[in-house]
């Protein structure tokens, strides 16, 4: 009774001291893989968390470490959890350092104290359910869960259970590499007594030869399904914090799956997939989740929070790795971007495909300004543009791209409307039970599945409405201007064109005036990072971005080489050059002999990262990651076949073979790789805009006659300011709201720290 009393008291007194030093106490640890960290107060003792930030605990556990300066090395230390001795979860990794996993935080506040020879450092915990949320702000409703569709490595359903919902207890299973299928198959544990014959082998980093065997987590967090899996031989101890799998390299890659049509209001059925035979057999851990794959969860925001989450879990069970990669194609590329720019420390480097900044800008402008230049040329004035100046005036590479990318704007429309149109089709879901919830005229309180209602927790709701605000804007886009610049196509048909394409009103239906932007939308987009800046983490994070050439696809294609330009524009106006952001287009993107080169990719990015984090000199992390950054690793593309002739005994040998060609990429450049892989433009680019395209409402400005490169007659330039009647865009002057983005590891609740709205 004393003894309980004692410790109640000494927690009370423990919260209270706390309150008044949190300004001067440690806050973290977690970081990307290359920082330095030196002690920052004169006790010679630290206290950090290492699996998270203090502050976005989950779970009720955390990994922690204590470091001791130099003169302590080898000190008892104490830790403190709530005023309960917790010492015994203590181990120590070296003289200078110990860690220990916490288990059984309460949620919300807990209260660490660590002591060694009479120094003490302090740090709060505040902890959160495993369910979430805890940056993304409150969860959506309605939410499927689909735990009893969700189908694990080994073909088994998740949660066999129909009354599961969306939480299953934590599932471990077995997989191993069969040389006579060659792909994985289910390792039942019996097989530890007369394991199958045609069990590959694999060979660790330490020329060990193993079986390649490989365990699978599956479980739950912040209601996603995530998947880890690992080398390891389940004949070994298990793997944990400070015992690592024998065959695990220290090295994690997260996965992504791409998409982001009806990419709301579910679990999800599938991963990014963590079977990746190229990179299971190099040794790497892969980690990805449901609510990681924007086909299901069309939202940067909630995808970094269950990046963060997630992450924090593998941690707390597998220890710290070496570094993480973020890597995945179109969709999957988005998440890597921001998170690697607004929170940085989870990703190290990114390896990303296909890709574009964000889904909020260069997507969407894209998509939207399709879907209005398609209803013109087909439904508007049809006949009265050729194909090729229609193409000329959208700026893509092949006419058919128009309609394509009309059909994409299904994202920003809330609206399904049975017998429409693909091009004008919207409301788009998924889950079978939400057909029936979508909003409608008929049904203004169903579900509006669009990206805008689905980041509502940015935007914040139109006033009096349960409509999300929407950062999108086409006042004073002038549609073509570039094309009448070139002489492809008229006065007549520019001045046409303006007047007459329209905008959209709130659920995307046209309409005759130009739509506005909601202002708070457009300062929250750029202020929150929804528009990837690109000068906040990815300023210090290595960057390889490879490409399929896709912009000649026959009836087009969404994913345009223009994109990764904007990306690299938008790095350069941020940081002021883009030395750690490497493109290559047009290799064979494999692991195999005969596709080699995202096998390569991986391994310089491995040489990179393990440079920086080797790099023991006190100095900035975006200078180390400029310096490391492999000699080998260039700007490149493919060309192929090429077809030669090499001497060979007696004769000569004739083949193909294909060429890499060394070369800076930049846009419309004058290079080999310029003309084998041309890039193409956006209308809105073709409108003016900068290569960045990260303007969501331009200033506006009266037209000058000098702004056009052909004579308009007095009649035919007052109709134009007739049409322009509040201006035409200023694209110098970027975007109205004059904001910037504003830092990084933001809020939107429920979490209080860096609450940004």
């Amino acid at each position: 009774m004393q003894a309980s009393y004692v410790n109640q008291l000494s927690a009370l007194m423990l919260k209270l001291f706390l309150a008044t030093l949190m300004a001067c106490s440690t806050e973290e640890r977690i970081s990307t893989a290359g920082a330095n960290f030196s002690l920052e107060n004169d006790s010679g003792l630290d206290l950090y968390t290492v699996s998270t930030k203090p502050w976005l605990v989950t779970g009720g556990d955390v990994l922690v470490e204590v470091q001791l300066e130099e003169g302590m090395a080898g000190s008892t230390v104490t830790l403190e959890l709530n005023g309960i001795d917790v010492s015994d979860r203590l181990v120590r990794l070296n003289p200078q350092t110990l860690q220990a996993l916490l288990t059984g935080l309460s949620e919300g506040d807990n209260y660490l104290l660590a002591e060694a020879d009479q120094q003490q450092r302090q740090l709060r915990l505040t902890n959160y359910p495993i369910s979430g949320p805890i940056i993304s702000g409150p969860h959506e409703e309605p939410f499927y869960c689909q735990t009893s569709e969700f189908e694990k490595v080994t073909g088994e359903i998740f949660g066999t259970d129909p009354e599961s919902g969306c939480e299953v207890p934590v599932q471990i299973d077995y997989v191993y590499y069969s040389n006579d299928q060659q792909a994985f198959l289910p390792y039942e544990l019996t097989f530890g007594l007369l394991p199958p014959i045609d069990v590959a082998e694999l060979v660790t980093e330490g020329g060990e030869s193993r079986p390649f065997i490989v365990r699978v987590e599956t479980g739950v967090v912040n209601r996603a399904i995530y998947e880890i899996a690992m080398p390891h031989d389940p004949a070994d101890p298990e793997p944990g914090p400070w015992s690592r799998s024998a065959g695990w390299n220290g090295k994690l890659v997260y996965t992504h799956g791409g998409g982001c049509r009806s990419g709301w209001f579910q679990q999800g059925t599938a991963t990014g997939g963590v079977l990746r035979k190229g990179l299971l057999e190099r040794g790497y851990a892969l980690v990805s989740s449901t609510l990681n794959v924007f086909g299901q969860n069309c939202n940067d925001l909630l995808a970094s929070e269950t990046h963060i989450m997630v992450k924090e879990h593998f941690i707390e069970n597998f220890g710290e790795p070496q570094y993480t990669v973020a890597t995945g194609v179109s969709g999957g590329s988005y998440q890597s971007h921001q998170t690697a720019d607004n929170y940085p420390g989870i990703f190290d480097g990114i390896i990303v495909g296909l890709s574009f900044p964000d889904v909020t800008s260069s997507t969407s402008f894209t998509l939207s300004d399709s879907r209005l230049l398609n209803h013109y040329f087909v439904k508007t004035a049809p006949g009265t543009f050729s194909e090729g100046q229609q193409r000329a005036v959208a700026g893509f590479g092949v006419w058919g791209s128009i309609a394509n990318l009309a059909r994409g704007a299904a994202r920003l429309d809330p609206v399904f409307t049975p017998g429409s149109e693909p091009e004008e089709q919207g409301g788009e879901v998924s889950v079978a039970a939400l057909e029936d919830e979508r909003y409608s005229p008929t049904n203004e309180d169903g579900v509006r599945a669009t990206v805008y209602d689905h980041a509502v927790n940015v935007y914040g709701l139109v006033p009096e409405t349960s409509v999300a605000r929407r950062p999108l804007d086409n006042q004073g886009v002038q549609y073509g201007l570039a094309a009448l610049n070139n002489g492809e196509i008229s006065v007549r048909q520019f001045l046409d064109l303006n007047r007459d394409i329209g905008g959209f009103d709130r659920d995307m239906h046209h309409i005759s005036e130009r739509h506005r932007a909601d202002p708070e939308a457009a300062k929250r987009a750029i202020e929150s990072g929804r528009i990837l800046y690109g000068g906040a983490g990815l300023a210090s994070t290595p960057v390889i971005d490879y490409r399929t050439y896709m912009d000649a696809t026959e009836g087009g294609d969404i994913h345009m080489l223009v994109h990764q330009y904007s990306t690299r524009q938008r790095l350069a106006n941020a940081n002021g050059h883009t030395e750690n952001h490497v493109m290559q287009i047009g290799g064979r993107w494999g692991f195999t002999g005969q596709a080699p080169d995202l096998g390569e990719l991986f391994e310089q990015m491995d040489d990179w990262l393990m440079g920086i984090k080797n790099d023991n000199i006190e100095s900035d992390l975006a200078v180390k990651v400029r310096t490391h950054k492999p000699a080998r690793l260039t700007d490149a593309c493919w060309q192929e076949p090429k077809t030669f002739t090499q001497e060979a005994g007696e004769g000569n040998e004739v083949g193909v073979r294909r060429l890499r060609l060394e070369q800076p990429q930049s846009y419309r450049g004058s290079g080999e790789c310029s003309e084998l892989y041309q890039a193409f433009s956006t209308p809105r680019q073709v409108a003016g805009a900068s290569l960045a395209n990260d303007v969501v409402a331009c200033h506006l400005r009266s037209p000058f006659r000098l702004d056009y490169a052909v004579e308009f007659s007095d009649e035919e330039f007052e109709e134009l300011t007739s049409i322009f009647n509040t201006g035409v865009c200023d694209w110098s002057r970027g975007d109205r709201s004059g904001v910037i983005h504003q830092g990084v590891w933001k809020s939107f609740g429920p979490s209080p720290v860096n609450r940004l709205y």
